[in-house]
């Protein structure tokens, strides 16, 4: 049991790891809301408490198992992003066996991350598809609510039904998230990003992502009506309504960076060419031509200085989709210094010698994101395989 404060609410709750947890009517999906897997975002953990109170005492009914889980309770009640390491940067697989089966446990975020992996898997054994997990979370710097998520197209397609930014290839750079862990096992899987940590309107943006996922995923009877009011009402959060967008630079902080973002710079807004971003080690930086910044820091705590993103063309969209489903990356094996990493062919180990004869876009059309394997190689990992599609089949989202 935790005790959870919300700056922008004013108001501190008491929460165990399963904050909620309500058994429906067979049939449904289960779904799985986690909040405050960073102890400074707290919105995620009392939206959630707000709508499951809502559902019990109207006594709505619920189809399937719906779940809400608190993150890193020692940082919730801390009021700190992480103790002693980012809960969300390390759910490598080689590390939660060495955490939950060799039971090598070093400190408090390995702590909380046993217990998590432990429920995922008790939910996954138990429970009945088809499986949706949403990561609630807030930003340091002021943003319009949005989406980010692992580039498969069932993820594509399921967060298509949004109007929010939706943002691909963050698992390019950001390594060992929950979410990606979770992707990776091939269920629906994203993070909704719902305002700065310390607004109120993040906790009522929140309320109404959870609402209407409930309503998308059909684990509550909305009537259209109130689901089009639902959406419109997301939808006026932003400025933007369902654009993807690519990110294809990260500013990375080194454990020995002076890092100090400049004020003033919020998501989705466009930098000309000479603007100073930030200074490292007294050392200013600027745009080297106009760019389109996402998720400046504006916390002590955390390793990603800023990203750099742009808009996806549709027509980009629609070729990796056809490309993916007629599997055009297997005659990439024929290439020279290409081959599968494992007879499970979903990554391709690539010799640096031959990357550069084509190029990391064309990848990523392919669903594939890179990231270096050794001093000669990288290696070039792909969820399509993975994504368990046949388990939503049925579902009114994807038979549209």
């Amino acid at each position: 049991m935790s005790l959870v404060h919300s700056i922008a609410l004013d108001e501190t709750l008491e929460v165990d790891r399963i904050i909620d947890h309500i058994q429906g009517g067979e049939g449904g999906p289960t779904v799985v809301f986690f909040g405050g897997i960073h102890g400074n975002e707290t919105a995620g953990v009392f939206a959630l408490k707000d709508v499951f109170e809502d559902i019990r005492s109207k006594k709505i009914p619920i189809h399937g198992e719906v779940y809400a889980i608190s993150g890193n309770l020692g940082a919730l009640e801390s009021r700190q992003r992480f103790q002693k390491e980012d809960l969300n940067r390390i759910w490598f697989p080689e590390r939660i066996e060495h955490i939950v089966e060799n039971k090598v446990i070093q400190h408090n975020e390995e702590n909380e991350l046993s217990h998590l992996y432990i429920l995922i898997q008790d939910i996954l054994k138990k429970s009945s598809p088809p499986f949706y997990f949403f990561d609630l979370h807030t930003t340091s710097s002021d943003t319009i609510p949005f989406m980010v998520l692992n580039d498969s197209l069932l993820n594509r397609k399921y967060a298509s039904n949004y109007p929010l930014p939706i943002i691909l290839g963050i698992e390019e750079y950001l390594k060992g998230a929950l979410l990606s862990y979770i992707n990776e096992l091939g269920y629906v899987s994203m993070g909704f990003e719902s305002g700065q940590h310390d607004d109120d309107k993040a906790v009522q943006s929140s309320i109404d992502f959870i609402r209407y996922s409930l309503a998308l995923t059909q684990s509550v009877d909305v009537p259209d009506k109130e689901k089009k009011v639902l959406k419109n009402k997301i939808a006026d959060y932003g400025r933007n309504t369902h654009t993807f967008y690519e990110i294809y630079h990260q500013h990375d902080i080194g454990p020995k960076d002076s890092f100090k973002m400049y004020p003033g710079f919020i998501n989705f807004q466009v930098v000309p060419k000479g603007v100073g971003l930030a200074q490292v080690d007294s050392v200013e930086l600027k745009t080297t031509r106009k760019r389109q910044i996402f998720m400046p820091l504006y916390q002590e705590q955390g390793n990603e200085g800023f990203y750099f993103i742009r808009p996806m063309p549709t027509i980009l969209l629609w070729m990796s989709k056809k490309l993916r489903r007629f599997k055009v990356d297997h005659l990439l094996e024929k290439l020279p210094g290409v081959q599968w990493e494992s007879d499970k062919k979903d990554a391709l180990v690539v010799d640096k010698k031959f990357a550069r004869f084509f190029a990391k876009s064309f990848l990523h059309l392919l669903g594939y994101r890179v990231r270096k394997y050794d001093r000669s190689h990288l290696i070039a990992k792909n969820r399509e395989s993975a994504s368990k599609s046949s388990e939503y089949a049925n579902t009114a989202w994807f038979q549209k």
